[in-house]
């Protein structure tokens, strides 16, 4: 229905006499402006794009010909006008609207095609601030908005993905079907929407108001996929434009398609390994439902990727990798004789690549860099009728001003294990607790209802390792604990404990904190609290 209040109807199918081209992405349009002209369709075109198409010799009209009124204030202005805008939202059945027309000099637009300033890209790129502002379009977005809402009558494309699908709409009388129109306004006012929301997130970055009063999360669809976690669910890949190197931005050298849950994995693994920096050595992450079940460092990445393995070789099959440094040739070696889901590195060398391709399925991606893990971000969850949205965990506790709380102090070894060790239980899912012992994880326990249950797993799972490396004792023995969240009772360290750590590092701020560290000193373990928590539900 058109106008619903007039009971006038909205036709199916339309022609195209006047097409107004403006836009920032050139890709396509010269062909598709020639395939307009070629059925008859008079265009009309601003600034950029005018030139374009003069210059590929299509008959086209400047704007200002319709608006009789220069283009002014650096291309500010010029297609907000009610030349334009009353020939994007005119009813053309309607009388009134007709009349209004005639009187005014106003001539039907019925075509709009449209893509805005590279805002996001200006954004992902670090431009500065005056560039930044400059790159908001505001022409652009009300001309879509308007001939999005006149989709009864005005076609409105904003994708240049679209064009030949707008070309094989038209037939000998060039017009497009309402159903063509109603399909292109949705896409129109998404894309808006989506651009609306970019320059809103950047003015709360550039504000520091992480938590504005409205909150607008879009994005652009990367991918659909088959199916979500489960193949009753439906599902999609979206890209926000952030520019953190990781899963998002990562080129897929080879494999097939990474379905939901291998997106969600292959983020977790690649966050978590960069927690550690590739010039201090290189480090290996393995993970399996969001869970690390191996991460080590160590002086090669081979070597790395073999004592991550050795944590939990179980869980590792079907897992996802992650890499700190450029996976070389000896550690692809070592990788593709276990089964594997997803590699991720910063860089993949010559040789390490024709190695993984003899594994067709492994899909292998590299992204450039490493994320930053201090810098800051958002992270958000739906929930019934809501979305959660919070500022991403980017606490290190290396920045942290640790408190030896017992009367016996770590060793200096101690405590480089219970960095380690935290550093992996800020990404395991809570409860949390992580055995390390030389750069290596050699216990892990997630997710439980009970922090001592993690504490027990963490222990069985080491046990488990020991046995599969024959080894006469789990390496738990000597280890460092650490906790993600404060140990609320004493039966959690005495389990640790008994499991061998002797050292423990956790948040404290329990109401029971001083039974904990009595229990400690009683055991003759060192414990360190952080401050900090790092829940990960």
């Amino acid at each position: 229905m058109a106008v619903a209040s007039k009971n006038i109807p909205a036709p199916d199918r339309v022609a195209l006499r006047t097409a107004l081209l403006s836009v920032s992405d050139k890709s396509g349009i010269v062909e598709l402006a020639r395939a307009l002209h070629e059925k008859g369709v008079a265009l009309v075109s601003t600034g950029g794009t005018h030139k374009t198409l003069s210059e590929a010799g299509l008959p086209v009209r400047d704007v200002s010909e319709l608006t009789g009124f220069p283009e002014v204030m650096d291309g500010r202005v010029k297609t907000l006008h009610p030349g334009v805008h009353g020939g994007l939202l005119a009813i053309r059945d309607d009388a009134e609207h007709v009349a209004a027309m005639e009187t005014h000099g106003i001539a039907a637009i019925d075509l709009a095609v449209i893509n805005l300033y590279p805002f996001e890209d200006v954004r992902a790129k670090g431009g500065d601030y005056p560039t930044t502002v400059e790159n908001i379009d505001i022409g652009g977005p009300a001309m879509i908005r308007a001939a999005a809402k006149n989709h009864a009558y005005v076609t409105v494309v904003t994708d240049p993905s679209d064009y030949d699908t707008l070309i094989a709409q038209l037939g000998e009388d060039a017009a497009t079907t309402f159903a063509f129109r109603h399909q292109m306004a949705a896409k129109a006012y998404a894309r808006t929407a989506a651009y609306d929301t970019a320059i809103s997130g950047w003015f709360a970055e550039v504000l520091d108001t992480p938590m504005p009063r409205h909150r607008a999360i879009g994005g652009v669809l990367k991918e659909e996929m088959r199916y979500g976690e489960n193949p009753h669910q439906k599902a999609a890949f979206y890209v926000t434009g952030e520019n953190r190197p990781g899963v998002a931005t990562a080129t897929l050298l080879q494999g097939k398609q990474l379905s939901y849950n291998n997106i969600n994995d292959t983020d977790a693994a690649f966050e978590l390994v960069a927690e550690f920096p590739p010039e201090t050595a290189p480090a290996c992450a393995i993970i399996k439902h969001a869970n690390p079940c191996g991460v080590a460092t160590a002086t090669t990445l081979v070597e790395a990727y073999r004592r991550a393995l050795a944590c939990d070789s179980t869980s590792a099959f079907g897992g996802i990798i992650a890499l700190n440094q450029e996976l070389d040739g000896a550690t692809a070696e070592e990788i593709v004789k276990l089964f594997t889901e997803v590699i991720i590195a910063p860089a993949v060398s010559d040789e390490a690549r024709a190695i993984i391709a003899r594994k067709a399925n492994l899909r292998l991606l590299v992204t450039g860099a490493l994320p930053d893990p201090r810098l800051p971000g958002l992270s958000a969850k739906t929930v019934a009728g809501g979305l959660l949205v919070q500022t991403r965990d980017n606490g290190m506790v290396e920045d942290l001003d640790l408190k030896v709380v017992t009367r016996r102090a770590p060793t200096a070894q101690e405590l480089i294990d219970m960095k380690f060790a935290f550093k992996v239980a800020k990404h395991v899912k809570s409860n949390a607790v992580v055995y390390a012992k030389d750069g290596q994880t050699v216990g892990i326990g997630a997710g439980q209802m009970s922090r001592v249950d993690s504490v027990r797993i963490a222990a069985i799972k080491a046990e488990e390792a020991a046995r599969a490396l024959g080894l006469d004792k789990p390496l738990t023995i000597g280890s460092a604990v650490a906790s993600e969240a404060f140990l609320p009772f004493a039966d959690g360290l005495l389990s640790a404990v008994a499991a061998g750590a002797t050292a423990v590092i956790q948040p404290g701020g329990s109401m029971r904190d001083e039974e904990v560290i009595a229990a400690a000193d009683e055991a003759g373990v060192a414990m360190v609290f952080t401050g900090m928590r790092h829940f990960r539900h």
